[in-house]
């Protein structure tokens, strides 16, 4: 370089030692023209340089077909840019266009591409649902004769159903009577009562001459339902069995059996249930419990297992969940399923109250615990690990049990974990259940299912390692007697933006909508859907979380188009739904 001559130096300016300076600048001579547009960055890889990646890019642009799929009428009725405008937009905006709405993807070309992703998938969950009404399932009607099994089970009660669980009952009970399958999605706050409407719509199968599965995700939950249904069902006759990984080989060999030719009409397990060895003799209704908690496959592989060679029905699914789906989230991922919510609580359920305490003050929490008891009440005391980790430095449940056992040498301290045996797990909650036990030390094994009503004081350890749906649930485990309810929620500085967000969220409300939506906007709809245990992309442009008018715009064009454009339907879905058959036919 000498002095005098001129360059053009390119690069990003940033501030250095000596004022500000530009690393590895691209020099060239100042003759050459400007580029007519911004200079695109793309994800890459070792071996893979951004100019040949930027080359490649557009020459598959100019190559490529961008032909509209959508009519010029519609384009303009919702304010869209042509599609072909708007891919050009995004890999070579020009030098005068909004940077940051590029970078934040509220440009209008992010609008439109954000739009079609979100109306193939409207379009494709239709024709998914389309496709299953296809199928043939048989129909299990209801008996309206007082003497059937829902109505005797019902006057055998010692509460009454809500208005809102007899409208879901009707529901259900509706759907199962028609010859294609019932796929719905049944919701509740926890403790809302999802459990007897499950036993309700059991029964109306039984009664029509199939068998019923259900499925959960715990042994302590598998174990529960199974003892709850068995109460309630076998006074009526019914046979019940449970099946899980961890009973004797004596137990399972009976269990299948019983499966098999018929003699247990309502089945209950854990995974196990889908394991290969499992057949049924007439499988017509599956119930998934805590659906989130499974994977797409592991709900379908269930589901299969009513489909026979020598049929060619498949049975009924009710899944249901106490972590209640956003409303944009129903409107995309579940589209394709019909929905009941049950509202509200039923009556005895007290408000629990929520305090965030830092774990320095462990000792006013310990002390409190011991005054607890003394007014007749117990306690849950909630960890995250059931060992030391070299990892994460967090107290352990096992070292939480001893330490409590001796600051509380009056006290009977029980402790249940994921590791211990069904055997010692089921002695230790029946403990508990009965009173014996004043505190359980557990991990999140108990955070689906258990009911205690006694226990009025839940103690969350490191609660800023929780999930949000994770807290709501085990906050859930207390408020389910006449005692007032406290959860405390044990955290330990510093904390993360995203776990103040959650702690905050668990203090403002107890409204599981409303956490559902704060969870979707703090996680995104993967784990919320248990899809990220099956490998299934989710949305690639669209944001759930800030582009719901999108989403209602998309929803309302699908339902128009199917109606009256079925040419218009069919080109949009060759463009953006590749593998469309293998998703039809799951």
């Amino acid at each position: 370089m000498k002095a005098g001559r001129r360059w053009r130096v390119r690069g990003e300016v940033r501030s250095g030692f000596n004022g500000l300076e530009i690393i590895h600048p691209k020099v060239t001579a100042p003759g050459s023209p400007l580029p007519a547009a911004l200079t695109p960055v793309y994800p890459t890889t070792d071996g893979l340089s951004q100019p040949s990646l930027r080359k490649a890019i557009a020459q598959a642009v100019e190559q490529v077909s961008l032909d509209d799929t959508l009519p010029d009428n519609l384009i303009k009725k919702l304010g869209l840019l042509p599609f072909s405008l708007a891919i050009k937009t995004l890999h070579a905006p020009t030098p005068d266009m909004d940077a940051q709405a590029l970078i934040e993807h509220t440009h209008p070309a992010w609008t439109r591409v954000k739009f079609d992703e979100l109306l193939a998938q409207q379009l494709s969950l239709a024709a998914a649902r389309d496709a299953r009404r296809a199928k043939r399932s048989r129909p299990l009607p209801g008996n309206p004769s007082a003497e059937s099994l829902p109505a005797r089970l019902l006057r055998s009660l010692a509460f009454s159903l809500t208005q809102s669980q007899h409208k879901v009952v009707a529901e259900i009970s509706c759907d199962l009577a028609r010859d294609f399958p019932m796929y719905r999605l049944l919701q509740g706050d926890v403790g809302s009562g999802k459990t007897i409407v499950a036993a309700l719509a059991a029964l109306q199968a039984i009664e029509s001459g199939v068998q019923v599965a259900i499925m959960a995700p715990t042994e302590i939950l598998a174990q529960q339902h199974f003892q709850k249904m068995q109460s309630w069902v076998e006074p009526l006759g019914i046979g019940i069995c449970w099946l899980t990984g961890s009973i004797s080989a004596r137990a399972r060999k009976t269990a299948l059996a019983d499966i098999l030719s018929g003699q247990a009409r309502l089945i209950i397990g854990t995974q196990a249930l889908i394991q290969e060895t499992v057949e049924f003799e007439n499988l017509g209704l599956v119930i998934v419990d805590e659906q989130h908690r499974f994977g797409v496959g592991q709900r379908l592989s269930l589901s299969r297992k009513g489909e026979p060679d020598s049929q060619d029905w498949v049975p009924h699914q009710l899944t249901m969940s106490a972590t209640p789906i956003p409303r944009t989230l129903a409107m995309t991922f579940y589209a394709d399923l019909e929905v009941s919510t049950i509202e509200g609580l039923p009556p005895g359920r007290t408000p629990v109250r929520t305090k965030l305490v830092s774990s320095a003050r462990r000792d006013e929490i310990i002390s409190h615990i011991e005054q607890s008891a003394q007014n007749g009440q117990q306690t849950y005391w909630v960890c995250p690990l059931v060992e030391e980790s070299e990892a994460l430095a967090l107290q352990t449940a096992v070292d939480t049990h001893i330490a409590l056992t001796q600051a509380l040498p009056d006290l009977k301290i029980g402790l249940v974990h994921g590791r211990l045996s069904t055997t010692e797990k089921s002695a230790v909650m029946k403990d508990f259940r009965e009173g014996l036990i004043q505190v359980l030390v557990a991990t999140t094994v108990i955070e689906v299912g258990v009911d205690v009503p006694n226990a009025s004081l839940m103690v969350i350890e490191h609660a800023e390692r929780f999930g949000l749906a994770q807290l709501h649930q085990l906050r859930g485990r207390v408020g389910r007697g006449h005692a007032s309810s406290v959860c405390v929620l044990m955290f330990q500085h510093p904390l993360s933006m995203i776990a103040r967000e959650r702690l905050r969220a668990m203090y403002e409300t107890q409204d599981g909508f409303e956490i559902a939506q704060r969870d979707l906007d703090l996680r995104g709809p993967g784990e919320m859907l248990g899809a990220r245990q099956s490998g299934v992309a989710l949305l690639r442009f669209a944001d759930l979380a800030h582009d719901s008018e999108i989403v209602r715009a998309a929803r309302e064009t699908a339902i128009d188009l199917r109606q009256h454009s079925p040419d218009i339907v069919e080109r949009h879905l060759t463009r953006w739904m590749r593998g469309r058959e293998d998703f039809l036919r799951s």
